[in-house]
């Protein structure tokens, strides 16, 4: 219940404007956003390297209505890469983009079209691209564009979500050689008729796609903060003899970071999710959608003012 409430709210302008307004808010988004700029994100990411992980790092803003907003995220993204190359650190880091963020609602085709030019500095920059998933209505598009790109970038990545009844076969689809797939559960409020509702069921499907992934030939990307998939996952990955180079774990800035290093110092690759820029409120809200401990976390914050 409360997670459907968190997951409407992250859609609301009202609650929004609520929350945005809360002198805490800032602080407590900290912990999830590197902040608003791109030198945010460069220093982030440089303590992350430092600390022996890699990131995917993503400028925040979804849903754009208006080509001038498109474009300008397209070009902080090239701006983004360019400094990342510049300062060393674009082997330790790779961009994640929504689709939606760069044309995906006025036109499939601008969509396309500004990816490639992401994809192109990335090229330049010597990293890579995962393309975002969002809400199931967007699925056939971005895979779509997915497909073209791959055509120019084989190494382009994608996110495919859990909970969705159509992932298992996804996964099949793109477990092939080459292929980068990104599995997580799934962040966003979907209907029965789509996706599993209850957590168990959730669970039982991240697990029957992470096995297609992993004993297909691609590259998959395990992302999630379950302890109990962490250890699936790691079991699986023993059991089928997968060297470290051929996989990694994902998880996402702020959230179990002594976990994120433990991992790494076992000898996995860690890849973290850094969000960053101004339009961190329907990403805030999907957090705390996901973990009651990161709700209490916020309001404990939102009540404690100094």
């Amino acid at each position: 219940m409360l997670r459907d409430v968190l997951l409407l709210a992250s859609r609301s302008n009202g609650v929004r404007r609520i929350v945005e307004r809360a002198p805490v808010s800032r602080n407590v988004v900290r912990r999830f956003v590197a902040g608003t700029a791109i030198d945010d994100a460069v220093r982030v990411t440089a303590e992350l390297a430092a600390a022996g992980l890699t990131v995917s790092l993503d400028r925040l803003g979804e849903d754009t209505t208006e080509v001038g907003h498109a474009d300008a995220t397209t070009k902080a993204y090239v701006t983004l890469l360019a400094t990342l190359a510049e300062r060393g650190l674009a082997d330790r880091a790779e961009v994640s983009v929504k689709l939606s963020a760069v044309g995906q609602a006025l036109d499939e085709s601008m969509a396309l079209d500004n990816a490639r030019a992401i994809c192109e500095a990335a090229a330049a920059a010597g990293t890579t691209v995962t393309l975002d998933m969002e809400d199931h209505t967007t699925t056939d598009s971005t895979l779509a564009v997915l497909r073209e790109l791959r055509r120019d970038f084989p190494w382009v990545g994608a996110v495919l979500q859990a909970y969705l009844h159509r992932t298992e076969a996804d996964c099949r689809d793109l477990a092939g050689a080459g292929s980068r797939v990104r599995l997580c559960k799934g962040a966003y409020k979907e209907p029965a008729s789509v996706a599993h509702q209850q957590r168990l069921e959730v669970d039982r499907s991240y697990v029957r796609c992470l096995r297609v992934l992993l004993e297909g030939a691609g590259y998959p990307m395990i992302a999630t903060h379950d302890p109990r998939l962490v250890a699936i996952a790691s079991s699986l990955v023993q059991r089928l003899g997968r060297p470290t180079n051929t996989y990694e774990f994902q998880m996402l800035y702020g959230i179990r970071p002594h976990e994120q290093l433990r991992l790494a110092q076992a000898g996995n690759s860690v890849r973290i999710y850094v969000p960053y820029g101004d339009e961190w409120y329907g990403y805030l809200m999907r957090r705390l959608a996901e973990r009651p401990a990161n709700v209490a976390f916020f309001l404990r914050a939102l009540a404690t003012r100094s």
